[in-house]
């Protein structure tokens, strides 16, 4: 009797054991992942970290917006523009879609005025700060990448433009309603909608608009225009 008792408790034992042992492997495996598993057990302490995805340049470039064409304006009408814009060495002259940049750097170079470009086009503003250093004026002018929409004009005494006509007329509230009076806008190509200009002038087949922001804006022209 004394042996069976011994038999049974060792039995009981070792299916005491067993039991704990398969618990503590079951939870071993389920916390380790299994090989090529992209789950990593994190760390002691260290802050869970998204992964940030990467961008190359080419993809970016896809992305930027352009709602206007780059096609450049001709010597010629950029200096008939110049002229039009009254540009003088005091004058902060602003090219809005300012491509290769020939509009203020011509300004800096010939008029000895400062000026802005902006564009929202990357290749173009590198290209313009480029011609800006060889023409020896890279510190009469820069050129900001931006969204024409978003920009801030305020500084300008003289603003030109190459756009297209339904671009000019949502930016004529924004030009308005920054720009002080006095300061002359130049669009080569197209007007600026019931803003009737003060000049319009043809250079090699080409029409070129000018007006001066008046004192009193009507209140017409400083809402937004659907085009």
């Amino acid at each position: 009797m004394k042996s069976q008792l011994m038999l049974k408790t060792l039995a009981v034992t070792i299916g005491l054991g067993s039991f704990v042992l398969t618990s503590c492997v079951a939870q071993s495996t389920a916390e380790t992942p299994a090989p090529g598993s992209s789950v990593e057990a994190p760390a002691a302490n260290s802050p869970s970290v998204a992964p940030s995805p990467q961008t190359s340049p080419d993809a970016l470039a896809q992305r930027v917006k352009r709602d206007v064409p780059y096609v450049p304006t001709p010597e010629s009408v950029v200096k008939r523009m110049l002229e039009l814009g009254e540009v003088g060495s005091d004058d902060v002259i602003y090219d809005l879609g300012s491509g290769d940049g020939r509009i203020v750097i011509t300004a800096a170079k010939q008029y000895g005025a400062r000026g802005v470009g902006i564009d929202i086009d990357p290749e173009r503003i590198q290209e313009a700060n480029a011609n800006a250093q060889k023409a020896g004026v890279i510190d009469r002018v820069r050129f900001r990448q931006q969204d024409l929409l978003q920009a801030d004009f305020s500084e300008a005494t003289v603003v030109t433009l190459y756009l297209l006509p339904e671009v000019n007329l949502r930016l004529r509230p924004q030009l308005l309603n920054q720009l002080r009076p006095g300061t002359r806008i130049v669009s080569h190509a197209f007007d600026m909608g019931d803003w009737k200009p003060e000049q319009v002038v043809e250079v090699d087949g080409r029409t070129i608009y000018a007006w001066t922001v008046p004192e009193k804006v009507p209140e017409n022209l400083r809402q937004a225009s659907q085009g």
